[in-house]
C-alpha cells in the first residue's frame, strides 16, 4: 500500500489509555527496526504495520503518513539530544571547556552506538525538514547552544558568537555522521572526541582572547 499524499507531520491524535499508549510504542518501535534495516526511501506505512502487527488503519488513527513517523523517531533523538546538551552544558558546577569537552565525548559515543539509525533518519530528513515542526524542534536545541556561547565567550560580539555555536553544531553532527559509518572502537572514538574537543577548545580561546572577531 502506497503512503498517503500528506504534507502533515504531527500526530492526528495523542494516545491517552495505557492500551493506546502501547500500541503506539509498537508502531515506533517497528518504524525504528524497518528504517535501520531498509533505509529511509523503501521505509512505507505497509511495512510498519506488518513489522508492528497492526492493521493500516489502526496505524492511521496515529500517523498520518511516513513523514509523521519519521518525524516523529527524529523529534525523540532530538529529544535526547537536547536533554544530553542541556544536561552537560548548563552544569554550572565544571569549567565551561570541561563540559564542552564531555559533550563531544557522549555526542561521539552516541552516534557510533546508533549508528545505522542517525543515518538513516539523516537521509529521512527531506520528508520533514521544511516542517514548521521541524524547525522548532532544531531551535531548542540552538538556544541551548546559544546561552553556553554566551557564557564562554562573554566579551565577543554576538555575531561571533552565534557563528561559533553554528560552527560547533554543523561540525559536531557532519563528522560525528561520518565517524560512525564504519565500525569504531571505544579507543578510537575517545582518541578522535579528545581531538574534536581540543580543536574547538583552541577556537574559543582564540575567540575570547579577542582575535579573529566579527564585527556585530
Amino acid at each position: 500500500m502506497s503512503d498517503r499524499p500528506s504534507t502533515r507531520i504531527s500526530s492526528r491524535k495523542q494516545p491517552k489509555q495505557a492500551r493506546s499508549t502501547e500500541l503506539v510504542g509498537a508502531i515506533l518501535d517497528a518504524a525504528a527496526q524497518v528504517l535501520a534495516r531498509e533505509g529511509a526511501h523503501r521505509f512505507t506505512t505497509a511495512r510498519v504495520a506488518e513489522r508492528a502487527g497492526v492493521s493500516i488503519g489502526s496505524l492511521y488513527q496515529y500517523f498520518p503518513n511516513k513523514a509523521a513517523i519519521l518525524f516523529r523517531l527524529q523529534s525523540d533523538e532530538w529529544r535526547q539530544t537536547n536533554d544530553m546538551l542541556a544536561d552537560i552544558l548548563a552544569d554550572a558546577q565544571r569549567p565551561p571547556f570541561e563540559r564542552l569537552r564531555s559533550l563531544v565525548h557522549a555526542f561521539l559515543r552516541s552516534e557510533c552506538e546508533e549508528a545505522a539509525m542517525r543515518v538513516a533518519l539523516h537521509d529521512a530528513a527531506p520528508f520533514y525538514r521544511d516542517a514548521p515542526e521541524a524547525q522548532a524542534a532544531r531551535a531548542s536545541g540552538d538556544r541551548i547552544i546559544g546561552l553556553f556561547m554566551q557564557e564562554v565567550l562573554p566579551s565577543v560580539p554576538e555575531a561571533s558568537r552565534a557563528l561559533a555555536g553554528d560552527l560547533i553544531v554543523t561540525t559536531l553532527a557532519t563528522v560525528g555522521k561520518q565517524f560512525s559509518e564504519a565500525p569504531r572502537s571505544l579507543g578510537e572514538i575517545e582518541t578522535y572526541a579528545e581531538a574534536m574537543a581540543e580543536m574547538y577548545a583552541a577556537y574559543l580561546e582564540k575567540l575570547e582572547s579577542g582575535r579573529d572577531t566579527v564585527n556585530s
